[in-house]
């Protein structure tokens, strides 16, 4: 019956469009117009809900500092948030299963001197976790399995280049070991973590404050976004440009910008009335942006999420209450809206789950774990479905925790492709977790201290016997830590 009311209805429209009664032929025309208004797309109803409050991580102190970053990262064992903290930075370290009340004596991970403006979790071993802060220095810490029982004060490795604040931290999304470290001083820095070398200095590009840095999916490019108002592509390894767009949006207020898995890239920013942006970009060929939309009047920066394996980005503004979600593909207008989630409360923060963490049995295809005032509020994202079998196409292979080359490989050149693991059964781990090992070098005990005066043979002897002292040191701090490790194992 609704079949021949809309046929009727149909015939109605092109009899009055063409003042005939219309052949056939029309109505396939019709059909077809019809059929392109409506995008198909699997992603057209994501559907995003807050947990049970009992499911939520309550009274915790987040950080009151004003800085643009996520200030919390998780993965499939732990959750970590940035807190306040009297006299330096700390940070909270809790297995995902403690949720509720915690409580205000839980130990905090609290070695660094200024306050905390970065953390991020390793993605090739999850109990490793970076710090960057206002005392200049980035800080490698290791979680025990169990969680923290007592104030972890002593990172494994101390890394220090900076002259000035250090606001952003990536890890290499496929070198094991390698860094990403960006500071108040305009400098980019890729560590190799476990020698606990600077190998690249990037000084002399940015000219202003970096206000992000990201990777594309094998790590043979980095992005940044720089308040001299330029985004640039560049070789991580030569620090050289490869490409640079000026203005990507015309405002002065911070911009974001993230890769997308066909190389293209996502920026977010303002324009000159300070409206917020979404603007999608071939570096190949800069001049234009291949669609630019204008959101909303809010002031909060967008922080962009970007999904390699559905092609979705959620866009999250720091001071919101909602999260946008649009899907990103090859046909005009490129960036398609999908819907919001809103709430009540706005975020001071936003933490994102990696796919092997996700419930794949619920069609769970993002977790956002939403900072409070004085809570974490894990918030998921599904795709409703009625089977309970898997839904393959909403699970594609996903990067996996196994790094396809290492940090001494990838420094000379080597690039890996991201180790693919599938979904199907719930992601367990086949391989065991990448141990982190620290091979400290020994020419950076020996620096300060093997200084030989030309003419006093005596004051050459004494630094000699001072090099042995510091090289013996060095030596047992080495066979102790490598004990402590062999234990845990």
């Amino acid at each position: 019956m609704k079949s021949l009311h809309t046929h009727t209805h149909t015939h109605r429209i092109l009899q009055a469009l063409l003042g005939s009664s219309p052949p056939l032929s029309h109505y396939n025309i019709l059909f077809t117009m019809s059929r392109k208004v409506v995008r198909s797309s699997k992603f057209r109803h994501v559907f995003g809900q807050a947990v049970k409050a009992d499911q939520c991580y309550d009274d915790i102190r987040v950080s009151q500092m004003t800085w643009d970053s996520n200030f919390c990262s998780v993965n499939p064992k732990f959750v970590a948030m940035i807190v306040d903290a009297s006299g330096g930075g700390a940070f909270l370290v809790l297995p995902l299963s403690k949720t509720g009340r915690i409580d205000m004596t839980y130990p905090t991970v609290c070695g660094h001197t200024g306050p905390i403006l970065d953390i991020e979790f390793c993605p090739h071993n999850d109990n490793i976790i970076a710090s960057g802060s206002e005392d200049c220095s980035v800080m490698i810490w290791e979680i025990p399995d169990s969680g923290l029982t007592t104030p972890l004060t002593d990172p494994v490795v101390k890394l220090e280049g900076h002259s000035k604040r250090v606001g952003i931290l990536s890890w290499h999304p496929t070198a094991h070991n390698v860094l990403l470290s960006a500071g108040c001083d305009n400098m980019v820095i890729l560590w190799n973590v476990a020698r606990g070398e600077a190998v690249v200095r990037i000084d002399s590009v940015h000219t202003d404050l970096i206000y992000s840095a990201s990777w594309n999916r094998d790590g043979s490019r980095i992005l940044t976004s720089c308040k001299d108002k330029f985004m640039r592509v560049m070789d991580p390894r030569k620090g050289s440009v490869l490409y640079e767009k000026e203005k990507p949006h015309e405002g002065s207020r911070p911009v974001r910008a993230v890769f997308t898995s066909d190389g293209k890239i996502l920026s977010t920013g303002f324009s000159r009335m300070s409206e917020r942006q979404v603007a999608l970009w071939d570096p190949k060929n800069f001049s234009q942006p291949l669609t630019l939309q204008e959101l909303d009047t809010s002031s909060g920066v967008l922080l962009p999420f970007y999904d390699p394996d559905t092609s979705i980005v959620y866009l999250c503004g720091k001071g919101d209450s909602s999260i946008r979600y649009f899907e990103v593909t090859d046909e005009a207008p490129y960036v398609h809206y999908l819907s919001m989630y809103s709430s009540k409360e706005s975020q001071k923060g936003m933490g994102y789950m990696p796919k092997r963490g996700l419930e794949v049995n619920k069609c769970e295809i993002a977790r956002f774990y939403k900072l409070h005032e004085r809570k974490c509020e894990p918030i998921v994202m599904t795709v409703p479905r009625k089977s309970d079998l898997f839904q393959e196409d909403l699970y594609p292979d996903t990067i996996g925790p196994e790094p396809s080359v290492e940090a001494d490989d990838w420094f000379q050149g080597k690039d890996g492709k991201p180790v693919l693991v599938s979904l199907k059964d719930g992601f367990t781990t086949t391989t065991k977790t990448k141990e982190f090992k620290v091979v400290k070098s020994l020419l950076k005990t020996t620096t300060s201290s093997g200084v030989s005066q030309p003419d006093g043979g005596s004051s050459d002897v004494q630094s000699l016997k001072k090099e042995v002292k510091d090289l013996k040191a060095a030596m047992e701090e080495l066979t102790n830590r490598v004990r402590e490790l062999e234990s845990k194992s």
